[in-house]
């Protein structure tokens, strides 16, 4: 078949805005993951850590003596060094700790410092990491204004109890942290932490699903996010 070069022009011009359009609408109409924290309930049991103790052994984070070496990919960190003073001075969980992980940003920083994209945000909004392309620089610990990362000093294997094999295991000198447990939700099952949790403090959804439970749980409660004034947009948002 012989075409012109204006029907060649045509077709491919076609081609381009028909990928164009089948890219809008899957960002349109895919999910774009997000996690609600209910200070309230996790007080219930101030000293309840399951859903650290989950996340840590599904995702193999070594459990280090050493605090200056310390991984963690969910934490407990005082109220006052988590919110601003106006949560801090109106909330009535203020006294105890709160729950913090990676915010997994809509507008991550910590993507747009990494020389060699071992940190990038999928198409769900998850702000995920190869471990593999990791160089170690720690340009993303330093950008991250949440303090979601660690940083493996040493050979962090040692000091992984109970295995889990079907997640990998890190090295020294790779940065690492919470995920949204990507490997977990892409098989229809929820986060380690949030499975884990005795009091259902923690709800994960989807935001662009109209929907779903977190949507209405958002629509229905005041809620915060952390520093909210630099502009990163936290996925992660707290009922306190």
């Amino acid at each position: 078949m012989n075409l012109t070069r204006q029907a060649f022009l045509r077709l491919t011009g076609i081609a381009f805005l028909t990928g164009a359009a089948r890219k809008l609408v899957a960002a349109v109409t895919g999910p774009r993951w997000a996690m609600a924290v209910d200070a309230a309930k996790c007080a219930t049991q101030p000293n309840c850590t399951r859903c650290i103790a989950a996340c840590h052994q599904a995702h193999n984070v070594p459990a280090i003596p050493d605090p200056r070496h310390e991984i963690h990919w969910i934490a407990k960190e005082p109220f006052a060094r988590t919110f601003a003073a106006e949560e801090d001075q109106y909330s009535p969980v203020r006294a105890l700790p709160a729950m913090v992980l990676c915010n997994h940003c809509e507008n991550p920083p910590c993507v747009r410092v990494c020389p060699v994209q071992a940190t990038f945000k999928r198409e769900d909004g998850i702000v995920a990491m190869d471990w593999h392309r990791c160089i170690g620089c720690r340009y993303c610990m330093a950008a991250c204004p949440y303090g979601a990362r660690s940083f493996n000093w040493e050979d962090p294997r040692p000091y992984i109890h109970n295995p889990n094999p079907e997640f990998p295991t890190r090295t020294k000198g790779v940065v690492e942290k919470c995920t949204f447990c990507a490997e977990r939700i892409g098989t229809g099952r929820p986060p380690a932490c949030v499975e884990a949790c005795p009091q259902k403090a923690l709800v994960f959804g989807n935001l662009a699903d109209p929907q779903s439970p977190l949507r209405a749980l958002l629509a229905s409660r005041r809620h915060v996010r952390r520093k909210p004034e630099l502009g990163t947009q936290p996925n992660v948002f707290y009922f306190l």
